[in-house]
């Protein structure tokens, strides 16, 4: 799996200021290193629609049909994503579930019926069968690539909800990455989200006692 950033909100905490500065009309409060406290206080005080007005851009390679079809469920994102359509499948490689590559009988499975409908997939273009059709022979263990748009406060919430315990493997792992890369860009928006020793992202209350006393600030 690779995430790559591929755009970012200029100056994004300064604007997620000044819009939360709108709200309490305190834009006179404000200075050159006054965004960072601010940000923080509108989060921890769940003050998150004003993480609306920056997004980002990631290009995602490498994640199974399998994870993208978790992915596309944020309706709030937009995403372009390869067309099994009009892209050839036939050399596209696929994600093995760790689980399966730890049994030698497992994996056996998973090799055969991949090559299997890999096989059934050529023959089926070889017919004169549009790719539209043949593709639906593919497992959705292929991997795909999809560019993915979101305001950070969608992303938040796409962090927290697929990087926790219970979610899958592979879209946990996606959304550490993420998370990752938007506390490197936006570091005091993701402040009080990390991942612990277990690749799980956890939220801890750090944030919440230091900037309970920072409103209006």
């Amino acid at each position: 799996m690779q995430v790559d950033l591929i755009s970012i909100t200029p100056d994004a905490e300064r604007l997620i200021e000044e819009a939360g500065r709108t709200c309490y009309q305190s834009h006179k409060r404000a200075s050159e290193a006054s965004s960072a406290g601010f940000v923080r206080m509108l989060v921890s005080r769940g003050h998150t629609s004003v993480l609306e007005h920056a997004k980002a851009t990631f290009r995602i390679r490498g994640i199974s049909r399998i994870a993208s079809h978790q992915l596309v469920r944020h309706r709030l994102c937009s995403f372009s994503q390869m067309s099994q359509r009009y892209v050839l499948q036939e050399d596209v490689d696929a994600v093995v579930p760790p689980r399966i590559s730890a049994s030698e009988q497992a994996r056996k499975i998973f090799d055969d019926i991949l090559k299997a409908s890999r096989q059934a997939y050529t023959e089926l273009v070889k017919l004169g069968i549009a790719k539209e059709d043949a593709r639906f022979v593919l497992p959705g263990a292929l991997e795909t690539e999809i560019v993915l748009t979101a305001n950070f406060r969608e992303l938040r919430h796409i962090i927290e909800i697929r990087g926790s315990r219970d979610a899958q493997w592979e879209v946990r792992k996606l959304a550490t990455e993420l998370l990752r890369i938007m506390k490197l860009h936006a570091p005091n928006v993701f402040a009080d989200l990390t991942i612990n020793e277990e690749g799980v992202v956890v939220r801890t209350d750090q944030d919440r006692q230091e900037t309970k006393t920072e409103v209006r600030s």
